[in-house]
């Protein structure tokens, strides 16, 4: 109980808090020792099993004996699929092997950094583009976190677009810490205007509803909602209303939120008070995903530069820290770890638009959602909705990674192919690569073959062909990729990360991972499989994993018959 006042202090500590206080139990020791669990079921009147079964729930959360000895350092290799075409297996591989007694070499999914694959992170700090040599200097050093970044930065993508955001290539130096927009800066060019324009009645609500519904700017994070449709629903419900903003970005694949959030983030921020202002929300929770640490930092450090010297009154902001589960992108699993739960969704109806944090109805949005806020008001939905290509309508922020010369953050427009969006935005393809397929939406949207990449990549245009754009990750493969090893990657990495609530994706993608590892895929079973995870399970994990099985069955028919598997695998 002395430890744990001394790092957490005296309560009363409130419930929601839980996950928090872990992470900071976490955090100072290195992992949670029972003798700390027990004292913090004690001080916040839980049962021993709650406190257990959430901190085990969450992949970050390391539970050990009292007498256990921790490694020094923790070297986290990525093993997700654009940094395993990168070499990041074989990487962890042979760090496994060089690292003395005193480190420990974990492989991880997604951390958010594909298009600097292959990404190792020691401590809390990613080394882009990592190597054996790289990794043994910074283990060495004992650099464990990010790296200051200069807070007078110029970002301004709306300006611009549509452009590419960011190029990273081997050859080129990443920072993993860019120069950001900091709070002076945000102000001095104009941020916050339209903020306290709303708040003082300068400008209308209702003129800035209009504005979002006009623009035709849909959710960014996956599910693609109208956004301005989505503030009138959740205004009509009674208050207090909440806001739980989603920024744990945790579909293989996708990294745009950090590009944009570590750049510039109060043209977020900003968009968050704009919509808290509309809608009438009372207090803001945002959710982080634990990766992310760096960023965690900045935003902290920002948020508490706003709160000191507020343009307009602000709403109860929160910043909640995720702990590293995938299924928390899903919003109301994301809700139940903000309320200190383990991350599993809810069957619904209630919606949470209606019933959602702490039984109100709740504003929900993906980070990027609210960044362009600002941006639509000010320069007009037309603005916006005046980009597009083949009849579609708006801006799309690609995060493509993979066998393409520069891949990074693509501010393009709706409705660009694959072929345009590699040759436009990407600089073509990887020196002796050949487009051979790709990965519209991540790891859920399913893969398509060389001979469709001239499909217009955006909302309600890829279902027909088995795939959807989601969170817009998209994943290039050449010919020295497998179809095949790519849909394993991605039912391995459901497997792991499904919460085990629903039989169907818990036994369901473990099962799949299994039949899809074999030579020759048994067509029957894992028909059946799917059919069962897309009916029964409860949320969108499940329902999309097996996109990628029919996929392939589809598309890439010949890599899983029989006698015709390994020819390809011969010529890598």
């Amino acid at each position: 109980m002395a430890e744990l006042h001394a790092l957490v202090g005296p309560g009363p500590h409130r419930r929601d808090r839980l996950i928090e206080l872990l992470h900071q139990l976490n955090d100072h020791h290195g992992a949670l020792f029972e003798r700390h669990l027990v004292a913090l079921a004690h001080e916040m009147k839980l049962g021993m099993a709650e406190v257990a079964e959430v901190a085990s729930f969450y992949h970050h959360f390391e539970t050990v004996r009292d007498d256990a000895v921790l490694p020094a350092v923790t070297v986290r290799v990525c093993d997700s699929l654009a940094c395993a075409m990168a070499g990041g297996v074989a990487l962890r591989d042979r760090l496994a092997g060089l690292l003395g007694p005193d480190a420990r070499v974990l492989a991880v999914p997604c951390v958010g950094r594909c298009e600097q694959a292959p990404v190792a992170v020691v401590g809390q700090a990613p080394l882009p583009h990592a190597d054996e040599a790289a990794v043994l200097a910074q283990v060495a050093k004992r650099v464990l976190r990010h790296e200051d970044a200069d807070d007078d930065g110029l970002f301004d993508p709306a300006a611009l677009a549509p452009c590419a955001i960011t190029s990273s290539t081997r050859s080129a130096i990443v920072a993993v810490s860019p120069a950001y927009v900091g709070y002076a800066a945000y102000r001095r060019r104009g941020g916050y205007r339209l903020a306290a324009a709303l708040a003082s009645g300068e400008r209308d609500g209702e003129s800035v509803l209009a504005a979002m519904t006009n623009s035709g700017l849909r959710g960014l994070g996956g599910a693609g909602f109208p956004a301005g449709r989505k503030w009138q629903i959740v205004r009509g419900f009674e208050g207090p209303r909440l806001m739980a903003v989603n920024i744990d970005e945790g579909e293989p694949g996708t990294f745009k939120d950090r590009t944009y959030l570590e750049r510039d983030p109060h043209r977020f921020l900003e968009g968050m008070l704009v919509a808290a202002q509309v809608v009438g929300i009372a207090s803001v929770y945002l959710y982080l995903r634990d990766e992310y640490a760096g960023c965690r930092e900045l935003l902290a450090r920002e948020l508490a530069l706003l709160q000191a010297d507020p343009p307009c009154a602000l709403p109860a902001i929160e910043l909640r820290r995720g702990a590293g589960a995938y299924i928390c992108g899903e919003e109301s699993a994301m809700i139940e770890s903000i309320e200190g739960k383990r991350g599993e969704p809810r069957l619904r109806p209630p919606y949470i638009a209606e019933r959602g944090l702490f039984g109100r109805p709740t504003l929900e949005h993906n980070f990027e959602t609210l960044y362009w806020v600002r941006d639509i008001v000010e320069r007009g939905p037309q603005w916006f909705s005046g980009f597009g290509r083949q009849g579609r309508q708006g801006l799309r922020s690609f995060s493509v990674s993979g066998r393409v010369r520069e891949p990074g953050v693509k501010l393009a427009p709706a409705g660009i192919t694959l072929r345009e969006l590699v040759d436009e935005f990407c600089g073509g393809m990887a020196e002796g690569q050949q487009l051979y397929a790709y990965l519209p939406g991540g790891a859920s949207g399913g893969i398509l073959p060389a001979s469709l990449a001239d499909l217009p990549l955006d909302f309600d245009t890829l279902q027909p062909h088995g795939c959807f754009i989601g969170s817009a990750a998209v994943v290039v493969l050449s010919q020295q990729d497998l179809a095949r090893d790519a849909a394993l990657n991605t039912m391995q990495f459901f497997a792991q990360e499904s919460c085990g609530q629903c039989t169907p994706c818990r036994v369901g993608t473990d099962k799949a991972a299994q039949l899809m590892a074999a030579p020759v895929w048994d067509h029957d079973t894992l028909d059946d499989l799917g059919q069962v995870m897309v009916d029964a399970s409860i949320c969108g994990l499940g329902q999309a994993a097996p996109n990628a099985i029919r996929c392939v069955q589809r598309y890439f028919a010949d890599e899983v018959a029989a006698g015709t598997s390994n020819q390809k695998e011969s010529q890598r």
